[in-house]
């Protein structure tokens, strides 16, 4: 049986999603923002394309055909009635996929990018010479190449999309901005529930983000390429879900970060002011101040992770400084490259010394979280007093000596009873068992002869036992001894 390339399952899965995702939106969006009050469709792949490489190849299984993609198009027509049996076009919606089959046809290597002139023969092919709107989105399972992403799509009456599997476990859908913004929403598979779900994935997956810092929603936004108002939505519903996790607006930024248990949190607002009161107050109150303080260490823990970023984008380029010196030949480009990296070592050495200090300042805070945490438990505990412990143990001392007497009364009677209860008949029955195992063990004990030094040997084989066991037999040779 031929094999495919082990990335040909991955673009199977990555043309099925792609396809049911946006034929939903699609059909979801007639007669509003797609115009027309009869619809034609049509359903198109490459199939025999496909079929004619698997012959050139000498590969005539049919089971492979179930586990490539087939470059699958799906096409919508819209059409308004007009006088008596004409119809007049209004559109063209069309969902395409784009997969390199010839390379997923080979065992090995990579499938490579779709190029800016694949996708532009791939156009040609979808919309003709477009004497109506076209609204195309294309789907490549293998990604596309950054020439496509930097040129100008210039086709008339075509808006298109692009779309490729994000490594997130998303999708990326990509439109130029001219593009209205439902067509880049019809072509993206994943709708709005789908991604909160991928954004409480990644939050489980960083879960120790959230122990002495806080996961931002930017970054994850960022990240997961999802928007930034579903991250927000996300946020704000698992904080909801879980007591311990608060969610807190930074500069524009949304944190969630972890602090302490909470029964409500429908609270009256605090400002600033008033949250540095209750941090440093002397009153009971842990709760309150524990978030506060976790609050703060989340801030604190951003500010030192951008620090840490500014610091890599530092070294890299006094990286490219220190290799453009080792390049050049000309001593004056050598001195001015050595003075550039110089001040950069500076700079790097100041960002450290301020993100240790943020360092130190969590560190605190986290050891006054950690103490005030203990108190919150030992409170809530409810121990009992010394007086309840002592009169306690008092009680379970009687109870097991009572306990004990008891099971020594016990056993006495039994014994008694049961010498009460064996007749006489019994005990010569017992005495005559007893003279049979005597017997027995006489019978047992007439002497065998020697045996010889190979049956010992034999025998000692036999012998499970240690070799020290076997010595204190003493030879097997009479004369030895």
């Amino acid at each position: 049986m031929a094999k495919l390339n082990p990335i040909a399952g991955q673009a199977l899965t990555a043309e099925n999603s792609f396809m049911a995702g946006v034929r939903a939106n699609i059909d979801g969006l007639k007669g509003s923002y797609l115009r027309g009050s009869s619809w034609e469709t049509v359903t198109e792949d490459d199939s025999d394309a496909l079929r004619a490489m698997m012959a050139s190849k000498r590969v005539y299984d049919r089971e492979l055909l179930k586990e490539i993609p087939h470059n699958k198009r799906f096409i919508l027509k819209g059409y308004e009635s007009k006088w008596f049996f004409w119809k007049k076009q209004t559109g063209v919606a069309i969902a395409s996929v784009i997969s390199p089959l010839e390379q997923l046809l080979d065992e090995q290597g990579k499938p490579e990018s779709i190029g800016l002139n694949t996708l532009t023969a791939h156009l040609q092919k979808l919309t003709g010479e477009g004497k109506v709107r076209h609204i195309v989105g294309v789907c490549s399972t293998s990604g596309f190449t950054q020439d496509v992403y930097s040129a100008r799509h210039d086709y008339p009456n075509v808006d298109l999309v692009l779309v490729e599997p994000s490594s997130s476990g998303g999708w990326k859908v990509t439109a130029e901005n001219d593009v209205p913004e439902f067509v880049q929403k019809m072509f993206d598979p994943e709708d709005a529930e789908q991604k909160v779900k991928r954004v409480r994935e990644e939050i489980n997956h960083r879960g120790a983000d959230l122990v002495t810092g806080s996961i931002s929603a930017e970054k994850l936004a960022e990240h997961l390429s999802i928007p930034r108002e579903l991250v927000d939505q996300a946020l704000s519903q698992i904080a909801a879900a879980d007591p311990e996790l608060h969610v807190s607006k930074q500069s524009g930024d949304c944190l969630l970060f972890r602090g302490a248990p909470s029964v409500s949190k429908e609270k009256t607002p605090m400002s600033f002011v008033d949250k540095i009161k209750d941090m440093f107050s002397r009153d009971g109150n842990e709760v309150n101040k524990i978030t506060v303080l976790s609050e703060r260490r989340a801030e604190l823990a951003q500010r030192r992770d951008r620090l840490y970023e500014e610091i890599g984008k530092l070294e890299e380029k006094e990286a490219q400084l220190i290799a453009q010196g080792k390049e050049n030949k000309s001593m004056v480009v050598r001195r001015r490259l050595a003075a550039q990296v110089a001040q950069l070592r500076k700079d790097i050495a100041r960002q450290n010394t301020t993100a240790n200090m943020l360092n130190q300042q969590m560190n605190i805070i986290s050891t006054d979280i950690h103490n005030l945490t203990l108190i919150q438990h030992g409170e809530t505990a409810s121990l009992p007093s010394t007086e309840e412990l002592t009169e306690n143990a008092v009680k379970a001392e009687e109870m097991l000596e009572t306990l004990k007497a008891d099971a020594d009364l016990v056993g006495s009677l039994e014994t008694g009873l049961g010498d009460v209860l064996t007749s006489d008949e019994e005990r010569d029955i017992l005495t005559e068992f007893e003279e049979k195992v005597a017997e027995a063990e006489s019978a047992s004990s007439i002497s065998m002869p020697e045996a010889t030094p190979v049956e010992q040997e034999v025998l000692d084989e036999f012998d499970d036992s240690p070799q020290e066991k076997k010595s204190e037999r003493g030879p097997a040779d009479p004369e030895a001894s």
